[in-house]
């Protein structure tokens, strides 16, 4: 039975081959530093999707790519995305959302004093 191809397995193995067709691990890319720097691009080309207004499909396109270096970043780093989703989410689940500076906020950050 073929995977389904929306399903996490299915993109982890598109992105898989993808690393090993250019040779990813042999040839750098699959270097954590590189890998940071490609995200931090790829934040910036979203961030500018935004705030200057560019439409919803290339704002999902530079999303998509964000995706696809976050699962390469798991292949390489060698560790399970999909699992560490999950932790992550039950963890987010417990916890209370507050409100900082007119947004909601459910995380560990805590404002300086006399900020919330």
């Amino acid at each position: 039975m073929a995977a389904d191809p929306d399903s996490y397995d299915a993109m982890l193995a598109a992105v898989h081959a993808f690393h090993e067709k250019h040779r990813f691990r042999e040839t750098g890319g699959e270097e954590m530093t590189y890998r940071v720097s490609l995200m931090t691009e790829e934040l910036g080309e979203i961030s500018a999707c935004v705030t200057k207004g560019r439409s919803r499909e290339e704002l999902a396109e530079e999303v998509a790519d964000l995706f696809i270096l976050l699962i390469g970043t798991a292949i390489a780093g060698d560790f399970d995305l999909k699992a560490a989703f999950w932790q992550k989410m039950a963890k987010l689940d417990r916890r209370e959302g507050r409100m900082i500076n007119g947004r909601i906020r459910v995380s560990e950050f805590r404002p300086p004093e006399g900020d919330g």
